[in-house]
């Protein structure tokens, strides 16, 4: 979710809680304004029916309501000293609705002459459900329209006001170490994006400057380490092929050269490894993995024969996706090779592909390895002189600069599945 929205979504439900409770007081504060209104104009009325009751004796005969709002009858002197003027609300037949309507009522004595009478008037209200849906109608109106207002303002005003923000972002996204790209910010009137703006140059400078740096000194130090190996492989060989040496000696320097290729072969999976971890294979393009594999099992066939191995290939569908097809062999091409080098004599190695997933199964020569350390640098099976312990590491390591899922697992057969984005 953008951020603008994200603080939509808290005004909205703030904004919903603040309304329901406002609504709740307003309600109550006018019902009360309501009740102090009616309550005045009855008191006016009453003011005027006992001015009239005591000018027109006809109107103390009043003990119904049929032909106005109020009545009058008489009540004994007992009742009448303690009786206080009294409120309340109650129901009443109105014809012209043909239903019982609420009516606001007041109760009071007065006296004529030597006699007590105690005067009813009621006067028409407001129906508190028909207040509440009302009241209800505009709160949910005046809620619409501040939210869509809100969300105007967001796209129009805010929006602008954080473009600087979301330039620096879109950059940042687009930002690849290696490709001598620059980060251009938008000056801002807002000091802390402004002040954001020179952190991200500053720490840019400093990861380009690192990365340079780390980049010449792995470059370097390969090829430091490449050429004494190289010179050093050479002259053992040259020295085998003199025949001045007995069996001993010529055994003693084939440990010498093993020992030597192995660590040329670790010196490139390291400076491979380093290369991947720097982001320096760029260049991508969209894969086609069922040929990939293809290829693959065809220069590996030779050495899974050697092992008296035959690799089945099944296919339900093209699998392909866009990455650096350099390191996509080199991701299936160690899958494989592990699977050579540490699976059993004369048996099978399996491959399938389907939509979104690789797996390659081995018969196993042990029992399951640990899933949480297989994939760790050095991890080598005792028993495979020529293994170095990083073909795995490498390829987990590709797999997580693609984001897909390589996970190992055991049924009977080594199991490595790799997952790939939806």
């Amino acid at each position: 979710m953008k951020l603008l929205n994200y603080t939509t979504s808290y005004f909205s439900a703030i904004l919903l809680v603040l309304l329901g409770i406002w609504a709740v007081i307003f309600y109550l504060e006018m019902l009360d304004e309501i009740y102090d209104s009616l309550d005045d104009g009855l008191d006016n009325q009453k003011m005027l029916v006992i001015k009239r009751a005591k000018q027109d004796a006809e109107l103390l005969q009043r003990s119904q309501f049929k032909d106005g709002n109020y009545t009058i009858r008489p009540i004994d002197k007992n009742s009448a000293i303690s009786f206080k003027d009294f409120y309340r609300d109650t129901l009443m037949y109105m014809h012209n609705e043909d239903e019982y309507e609420p009516v606001r009522l007041l109760e009071t004595v007065f006296k004529k002459d030597d006699e007590f009478y105690k005067l009813k008037i009621i006067t028409s209200m407001v129906e508190e459900d028909d207040l509440i849906e009302d009241l209800l109608f505009s709160l949910i109106l005046l809620y619409v329209g501040l939210i869509l207002s809100i969300v105007l303002l967001n796209n129009l005003i805010l929006k602008k006001i954080w473009n600087p923000f979301y330039t620096l972002l879109q950059q940042l996204k687009d930002f690849r170490l290696g490709k001598d790209q620059k980060i251009e910010t938008v000056p801002s009137n807002i000091d802390e994006f402004n002040l954001l703006n020179t952190r991200v140059e500053q720490m840019l400078g400093k990861s380009i400057s690192s990365y340079n740096s780390q980049k010449q000194f792995i470059e370097n130090a390969a090829h430091e380490l490449q050429t004494p190996l190289a010179i050093s492989i050479n002259k053992l060989e040259l020295l085998v092929e003199k025949e001045e040496l007995n069996e001993e000696q010529i055994e003693l320097v084939a440990s010498v050269l093993n020992n030597l290729e192995g660590l040329t072969r670790m010196n490139k999976s390291l400076l491979l490894l380093s290369k991947i971890e720097n982001q320096q294979f760029p260049e991508e393009e969209i894969v086609d993995f069922n040929a990939v594999i293809t290829d693959l099992k065809s220069d590996f066939e030779d050495l899974a024969g050697h092992k008296e191995m035959k690799i089945n290939l099944k296919s339900t569908t093209s699998l392909k996706y866009k990455m650096n097809k350099g390191l996509a062999r080199i991701l299936l091409s160690n899958l494989l090779k592990n699977a050579i080098i540490h699976g059993q004599r004369n048996s099978e190695i399996e491959i399938e592909i389907s939509a979104k997933n690789f797996i390659i199964r081995n018969t196993a020569n042990n029992g399951a390895l640990d899933p949480e350390k297989v994939f760790s640098r050095f991890q080598k099976d005792s028993s495979s002189k020529t293994s170095t312990g990083i073909g795995l590491a490498i390829a987990q390591t590709i797999a997580k600069k693609y984001e897909f899922q390589l996970t190992y697992y055991y049924e009977q057969k080594h199991t490595f599945q790799l997952r790939f984005p939806r």
